[in-house]
């Protein structure tokens, strides 16, 4: 079994990492591996991993537990042997006097120092909008208005959850913490642990009067507008972010973005490999024998092409600028047209005959049995 890495490491974060830088790691990768958007073999597997770090790193007491003890900290049955902690007994801990005998205290019973502030603004939420575009909209770009639902602030309370002319106040229990020690017999003896506060519900306020539209939560679920500037040159499963249009922050923080995930239909006709197109042409034996300018359509419009005399089925030409603009530099791909000699299925016997004089000067002789392995001569295939 392979050996688990290290937390810190997976999210990319150093030990003394804020609570905050912890999770815009999270959610920088999180959106990178997600296996709706990262089709890789291990995408799903990376998602876990870091999802897992996530878990342990974002709550006080597991991290304090998983700083203290590595992977076996995070064990829920971890501390369950022996002596009270796998068999141990009191072994091991550091000769500071107490200090690493607090340490187990803060790390299995909420004792750790880190608290984040209730009252602190925090970024809202990240959004997911699929968009789905043709292909020529990929193609030139779009401008395209879309509505989702999202967390607002609320107009009337303007965040504060407070009835107008009301403001909430500190919480009267926790003093506004948020969290409370509530002490509790365990089998090393009576200790302290911190819970969150039941009044105010780890907020560290309290409202009196809650804001009627509201209900003292200070968002409202809305249906949100925002015009979508698509970008020439898009991609299937390519996305774009949107600052700001995600969901409402909390305590007056700014509002989290919004990710519109681009997916793009396919051509009728053509095939395209970024900033390449690639499109097969029809054409007949006489225009590939002696040569011809054809039409050929182009995402920019139909462009004349010349064929010339002699060419050979499945060859391939090249429409210079003719393909996608490259969404970075402003350039255009090229359009790679291959040309594709068709059979005729039915010929009257005026061409049969114009086909056996041409087959006798050049020297071959053709009868009406020869005439199978005639046409597999000249167009390279049975006919059918």
């Amino acid at each position: 079994m392979a050996e688990k890495r290290d937390y810190y490491e997976v999210l990319g974060v150093s030990k003394g990492a804020t609570d905050d830088e912890i999770k815009k790691a999270y959610r920088k990768l999180s959106k990178k591996y997600h296996p709706d958007i990262n089709k890789a073999p291990d995408a799903e597997e990376k998602f876990k991993e870091i999802s897992e770090a996530y878990e342990i790193l974002s709550d006080a007491q597991k991290r304090a537990a998983y700083d203290q003890y590595g992977h076996a900290g995070t064990d829920p049955n971890f501390g369950a042997g022996a002596g009270g902690f796998g068999g141990g007994g009191f072994g091991g801990f550091s000769q500071g006097g107490f200090g690493g005998f607090e340490d187990i205290f803060d790390s299995f019973f909420g004792g750790s120092s880190r608290q984040v502030d209730p009252t602190a603004p925090r970024q809202g939420e990240d959004l997911q909008y699929s968009l789905n575009l043709k292909f020529e909209e990929a193609i030139f770009g779009v401008e395209k208005e879309i509505k989702y639902a999202r967390e607002d602030v609320c107009k009337t309370c303007h965040g504060n959850g407070a009835k107008p002319g009301t403001q909430p106040t500190v919480c009267h229990k926790c003093h506004g913490a948020g969290t409370i020690n509530v002490e509790r017999q365990t089998p090393l003896g009576r200790v302290m642990s911190r819970q969150t506060c039941d009044v105010c519900h780890g907020t560290g306020k309290e409202i009196k009067e809650p804001c009627e539209t509201c209900h003292g939560t200070g968002h409202t679920k809305s249906t949100h507008k925002v015009n979508v500037k698509v970008p020439a040159g898009v991609e299937d499963g390519q996305q774009m972010r949107l600052s700001g249009q995600g969901e409402a922050g909390i305590n007056g923080g700014p509002y989290g973005d919004l990710y519109v995930i681009f997916y793009v239909e396919k051509s009728d006709i053509f095939d395209r490999d970024g900033a390449e197109i690639y499109y097969e042409m029809p054409i007949n034996f006489v225009q590939a024998a002696l040569g011809d300018e054809v039409e050929v359509p182009t995402v920019h419009g139909k462009v004349k092409l010349k064929i010339p005399a002699g060419t050979q089925t499945e060859t391939t030409f090249r429409l210079k600028g003719k393909g996608a603009p490259r969404l970075r530099g402003g350039s255009f791909g090229d359009q790679h047209v291959k040309v594709k000699l068709i059979t005729p299925k039915n010929l009257s016997d005026k061409q049969k005959e114009a086909l056996r004089q041409f087959a006798e000067a050049g020297g071959d002789k053709v009868s009406e049995q020869g005439e199978e392995g005639f046409f597999d001569k000249v167009f390279g295939k049975k006919r059918k």
